[in-house]
């Protein structure tokens, strides 16, 4: 053997004896054990050309590194003759200063007798024991190893004595230049054909032929089978691993009949089975050369065989059509469909007619297809699967191909959806046993393949599996009807969103303006994931709205009027249908007396019932509709509800950041981010939309203050319900799985362990002294009591089993069917015991057992001393046992494996009878979800006031009557999402607003020096305490807010086509028609977007309005000094600056952030321009031409007041006509007072 190992590791001491092909035939004939011949030969070869592949060794003055090349090939229980070490090197081959010999060298060297062989020679039925001529061409041997032929004895597979199982798997050298693979390809089930419970044949014999340099001929091996578990499919994912095999020659054709076809321009690398398979050598002239196949030539020789073979079977797919020969050109060319020609369908396997009748309808859908325990992509989707995620493509079954394990499933399909894409899953409905016992079952044998059948569609709006849901926040699928009134030019939107992974359905019906504000500020809110908008029915206008609001990850779906976008009589039709809601007494009045009320409330709202249409047909299409409508969970969502919130719309919600911040669109820095400190999932979207929609009412305001208070001032209380909750896993999605039949076992008994907990809970809180009338106690005494149905639930399963093995065993009599299928395996596992104790008996011998080998359980092992009957089917062997299945045995096996299948649908049906039986209490479980996320998002507030810092303080509101002044008033106040380190840093400011002050405040003063942030830190302060929230400052007192509008910023919109100028205007004319006294308005910058003398001259009537007209409370920030001068009597406007020292001659400014009485003179913007680095002498030249404008502008001035010197200004003449015009029912205290304001003014002027 050590001879061997070194002629074959090209040493030239011996290869120049040409002694490899006589040790190695010497060697085989000494071994009795084929197997371990052929299963060195395999490997050892394979590891050689491997080596010559990818290691370009030349071994002639250097000794070999033979361990690299042998480590781990032989079997653990191979003879000693055969693990010798064959590391050594003979003192030749040290000494060998010839001509270099390498291991390409050897397999290329030229036969003494040359023949030509076109591929492997086939088999021959009747192995000979003398060694053949071999072909002339030396075949490339695969990473996967290849049965080799030599002398056995021709014996039924019965009969042959198979290796062991312990055999270890064969090794191959370390490759640093081999690409990571994510999976191996499934090994069953190459068409699907269904065997049942048919042994798998042998495995082909296939020949290897191998080259030597003996005159008197070369050498070949017979056949020799290798087991099945031995061939690695890893090996056919490994691109360009191993060279493969030549194959026989194709006719040529006729350049004029070769399409080139796109489809086939990037074929994969690895051949197809029947590429594979081996030909018949013929003939060769004897001048012919031996060569060695590159990868790349047989990369492409694969392609080739691939693209001939499938190029006329697929050429449809290279001019796609949907269903209606509609080309992608077509304006109504739908992407979804694919048209499949007869011709085509004629041509197809089973499998290929089974995958194209699911296929052709889900072309815009990637598309996971069961197979064995893979789930495998074929043509497009594997393209998609191997472009965005590397996944190794081959070609099986005429397609491309790439393929995972089922088990990771989840984890890929969560990762195309991220990447944009829908994502179906088709499923395998029965196994193959299963399919056997149906066939058996209906008494005829139907198609081949098994049933298959599509379970799911998955996108990233629709998500309801817990394992692929990224987020704790709720992620909708939102539908949106357009209807426009041709007199008015107003929408009416009917709107309807769903959070599949709750079943909770949102209906929103309103009339909107032409700016669509309340479609903006519903957006804005929700931020859906995912939309279903009418096809051609959805105006310009909307459109931009919607570009504009949703972010960049949202999905558009246009789905066809009619069809697809159902009409509000097609709804109700297909709601009747679908029976969601049984009624029981089968009438029509009945049925729609069944639906939920919200549902019923849209009944006769044509727009709103037909976006639930649109809605209702995609989940249909998505296979969600029963599990998730049927719930019932409807809603009516009032995306501003005036009476009983404070409003905050799309535009301020950004400007305030409250949910992602200006900076990069994400969460850190927002006020969310600040306050959500809950501990349960569901508790997180309770508080966000707490904080959409903060209280209006001071009555419910300081109520949950006091519950604030409450919990602050027993901090052991509140930490105790916190640490109990923070364990409590998402039940509110949980219930609606258990709803849906599909939650997982363990999940289930975490369900009930976690509703114990909040039984638990909701005890101790009922003894705690202090909580009766508070909002807490409120919610203890308002939760159901659930104790009684957590105690049925105690017995009526094993608990332990269902934790473990994941199965709902229900307890003896409380399921018939599954006490009888359980009675009946167990007397058939009692029959096979008897066969057991009989066979011992009869054989003599106590060694006897059983030994389960995969899907053949109860093999009989017996020591191979022992002779057993010859009626005995031989399953397995090793050298000291022998397993075999007498027919009796066999029998009642089959009979064990139907009752398994049968009871194994029983206890799937059994977890849906329980899941079901905890559905009938689902309002119970929701209700005590709701509760708890309540105290859940009370004990986040009391953590976030105590977060706040010093100094804070509860917010005092101020009941007025509906004629008085609103008021807003803060001492000392911060900004509370200022990051913790330089908290100490920041410049507190005081604030107030209406009452004995003016309404509004002029802010004038050097940019950068603080004034948005002022504006934005007094919004945030009334948002946190109409919230419920302490405020972080010294005090805080303020009257109810209505609706806080902002303008802030200076940006274009490209989307809807509006300059930054056309978004200043559309911002402010939302702000004129909404706003109320009893509104908080900031305005930052107006008319900065056009002119000077136009920005100045519609920021003074933009004021005037507001100040005058509307009486409304907030800031107008301004760098129009001028402005001043026209309200410096005005009575509800006064005028403050952010404070800064400013040194000229050095052009420094230095802020000092505080709010200071009085005008700042100027914005000191040449010292801004030098601070941020802009060149000396621009700012010299700039600052000269403006002393020059002001000159002008001042000898102007002059001069036209010459004329005017006792004239009254403009903005009083404005005002007088105003106050004149009103009708007595219109005076009040305010406006006698501005009347008193301006005839003072006036009286000043003149």
């Amino acid at each position: 053997m050590t001879l061997l190992v070194r002629c074959m590791l090209c040493d030239p001491a011996l290869n120049e004896k040409k002694v490899a092909p006589f040790l190695f035939q010497s060697w085989l004939s000494l071994d009795p054990r084929p197997f371990y011949a052929s299963n060195f030969l395999c490997v050892f070869t394979r590891e050689l050309t491997f080596a010559a592949r990818r290691v370009s060794l030349k071994l002639t003055t250097k000794p070999p590194p033979s361990p690299i090349l042998l480590t781990g090939i032989y079997p653990a229980n191979m003879p000693a003759k055969l693990t010798k070490s064959s590391s050594s090197q003979s003192d030749s081959a040290k000494k060998s200063t010839g001509k270099q010999s390498t291991l390409l060298g050897f397999f290329n060297k030229p036969p003494a007798t040359p023949q030509r062989s076109n591929g492997v020679i086939e088999p021959k039925e009747t192995p000979t024991p003398t060694p053949a001529k071999a072909a002339g061409k030396i075949l490339p041997v695969p990473i996967t190893p290849v049965a080799t032929s030599m002398d056995v004895p021709t014996t039924t597979p019965a009969e042959r004595e198979p290796p062991s199982s312990s055999l270890p798997p064969p090794s191959s050298p370390t490759r640093g230049g081999r690409r990571n693979v994510n999976y191996a390809e499934s090994d069953d089930e190459d068409d699907d054909e269904v065997i049942g419970a048919k042994k798998k044949p042998a495995a082909k014999r296939r020949k290897t032929v191998v080259d030597d340099d003996d005159e008197d001929g070369d050498f070949n091996m017979e056949d020799v089978d290798v087991p099945e578990d031995f061939d690695d499919d890893m090996d056919e994912f490994i691109e360009d691993a191993t060279p493969q095999k030549p194959k026989a020659k194709v006719a040529a054709t006729p350049a004029s009949k070769v399409s080139s076809l796109s489809r086939f321009n990037s074929i994969p690398g690895n051949s197809t089975p029947s590429a594979r398979t081996p030909k018949a050598s013929t003939p060769a002239s004897t001048a012919s050369k031996r060569t060695f196949a590159t990868p790349a030539s047989a990369k492409l020789d694969r392609q080739k065989s691939f693209k001939e073979k499938n190029e006329e079977r697929y050429s449809w797919l290279s001019d796609p059509r949907d269903t209606e020969g509609r080309r992608p050109t077509d304006p109504e060319y739908d992407p979804r469909t694919l048209f499949v020609p007869k011709s085509a369908w004629s041509r197809f396997s089973p499998f290929e007619t089974q995958f194209w009748e699911i296929k052709s309808k889900l072309m815009d859908t990637v598309v996971f297809f069961k197979k064995g325990k893979f789930y495998e992509l074929y043509e497009n989707d594997a393209t998609i699967g191997h472009q965005e995620f590397d996944l190794k493509l081959t070609d099986r079954v005429n397609m491309r191909m790439v393929g995972v394990p089922e088990k990771s499933f989840e984890y890929w399909a969560a990762q195309f959806i991220a990447k944009g894409y829908k994502v179906a899953k088709v499923d395998q409905m029965e196994t193959a046993l299963g399919k056997e016992i149906r066939d058996k079952d209906s008494g005829k044998k139907e198609d081949k393949i098994i049933r298959r059948e599509l379970t799911m569609v998955l996108t990233a709006g629709t998500l309801v599996d817990p394992m692929m849901l990224t987020t704790e926040a709720s992620t909708y699928c939102m539908a949106i009807k357009e209807h426009c009134d041709l007199d008015n030019q107003l929408p009416t939107f009917g709107v309807v969103f769903v959070d599949t992974a709750n079943a909770e359905f949102q209906i929103a019906a309103f009339e909107d303006d032409l700016d669509r504000t309340k479609l903006e500020t519903l957006i804005a809110q929700v931020r859906p994931r995912e939309l279903l908008l009418e096809k051609s029915y959805i105006t310009p206008r909307t459109m931009r709205v919607l570009k504009n609001t949703v972010s960049s990850a949202c999905i558009w779906n246009y789905i066809k009027s009619e069809r697809e976008f159902w009409d509000a009589e097609t709804t109700q039709q297909e709601i009747m249908l679908g029976d969601y809601f049984p009624s029981g007494d089968g009438t029509d009045a009945g049925a729609v007396n069944a639906w939920p009320e919200p549902l019923r409330q849209i009944k006769d709202d044509v727009v709103t019932m037909s976006a639930f249409g649109a809605l209702l047909w995609y989940l249909k299409q998505l296979k969600l509709d029963k599990e998730v409508v049927s719930l019932g969970n409807f809603h009516i969502y009032d995306p501003v509800r005036k009476a009983t919130s404070l409003v905050l719309d799309g535009q301020t919600l950004a400007n305030l950041e409250i949910f992602a911040n200006t900076f990069d669109g994400g969460a850190n820095g927002t006020l969310f981010k600040f306050l959500d400190r809950c501990v349960t999932p569901f508790g997180k979207r309770l508080l966000r939309q707490w904080v959409c929609h903060p209280l209006f009412a001071a009555e419910s305001i300081n109520a949950r203050l006091d519950a604030v208070d409450l919990l602050n001032g027993d901090m052991d209380l509140r930490d105790g319900l916190t640490d109990k909750l923070r364990g409590l896993p998402d039940l509110e999605r949980l219930i609606s799985r258990i709803h849906a039949g599909k939650c997982k076992v363990q999940d289930f008994v975490k369900v009930l362990e976690s509703f114990q907990v909040v039984a638990d809970v909701v005890a101790e809180l009922k003894g705690v002294e202090g909580i009766r009338g508070s909002v807490i106690g409120e919610l203890v005494e308002a939760m159901p009591d659930i104790q009684p149905m957590l105690r049925t639930w105690e017995t009526a399963f094993d608990h332990v089993k269902a934790k473990e093995e994941g199965l709902l065993i229900p307890e003896p009599g409380v399921e018939e069917d599954f006490d009888e299928s359980q009675r009946t395996i167990l007397g058939l596992r009692s029959e096979l015991d008897k066969h057991l104790e009989k066979i011992k008996k009869e054989l003599g011998s106590s060694k006897i057992c059983y030994k389960d080998l995969g899907k053949e359980i109860f093999q009989v092992e017996v020591p191979v001393s022992i002779k057993v009957p010859s009626s005995w089917a031989l399953l397995s062997s090793t050298k000291a046992v022998k397993r075999w299945w007498p027919p009796a045995v066999k029998e009642s096996v089959k009979h064990l494996l139907e009752a398994e299948e049968r009871h194994k649908v029983i206890v799937e049906g059994m977890t849906g009878r329980l899941y079901a039986r905890f559905d009938e209490h689902y309002a119970e479980w929701l209700g005590c979800i709701k509760g708890i996320a309540q105290l859940d998002c009370l004990c986040s507030l009391a953590r976030s006031s105590l977060a706040l810092g010093e100094p804070s303080c509860r917010p005092e509101f101020v009941e007025v009557e509906v004629e008085e002044r609103g008021v807003v008033e803060f001492d000392e106040l911060r900004h509370p999402c200022v990051v913790t380190g330089i908290a100490s840093s920041f410049i507190a400011n005081d604030t107030k607003l209406g009452g004995d002050e003016a309404n509004l405040i002029m802010i004038t003063g050097p940019n950068m020096s603080g004034k948005s942030t002022l504006l934005r830190q007094t919004c945030i302060g009334v948002i946190l305490a109409q919230i419920g929230c302490y405020v972080p400052a010294a005090k805080a007192r303020l009257t109810p807010v209505d609706r806080i509008m902002s303008r802030l910023g200076a940006n274009d919109n490209i989307f809807a086509a509006q300059s930054t100028f056309m978004v200043e205007l559309a911002e402010t004319k939302k702000i004129l028609s909404e706003a109320t006294p009893r509104s908080l308005v900031i305005l930052d910058e107006l008319g900065r977007g056009t002119s000077s003398y136009d920005g100045m001259a519609i920021a003074y009537a933009v004021l005037e309005h507001l100040a005058t007209h509307v009486g409304c409370m907030g800031f107008f920030a301004t760098h129009y000094q001028k402005l001043a001068a026209d309200f410096e009597n005005h009575p509800e406007v006064t005028f403050k600056n952010m404070s800064a020292i400013v040194d000229d001659e050095a052009r420094s400014v230095v802020f000092l952030y505080k709010l200071v009485d009085g005008i700042c003179p100027k914005s000191y913007g040449f010292h801004c321009a030098s601070g941020a680095g802009v060149p000396s002498e621009i700012v010299d030249r700039a600052e000269e031409a403006a002393e020059r404008f002001e000159e002008e502008a001042r000898a102007k001035a002059i001069d036209a007041g010459k004329s005017e010197e006792k004239a009254v200004s403009l903005a009083m003449q404005s005002e007088f006509a105003w106050l004149c015009k009103l009708r007595k029912e219109d005076v009040n205290d305010s406006t006698l007072r501005e009347l008193k304001a301006v005839l003072a003014s006036c009286i000043v002027e003149l």
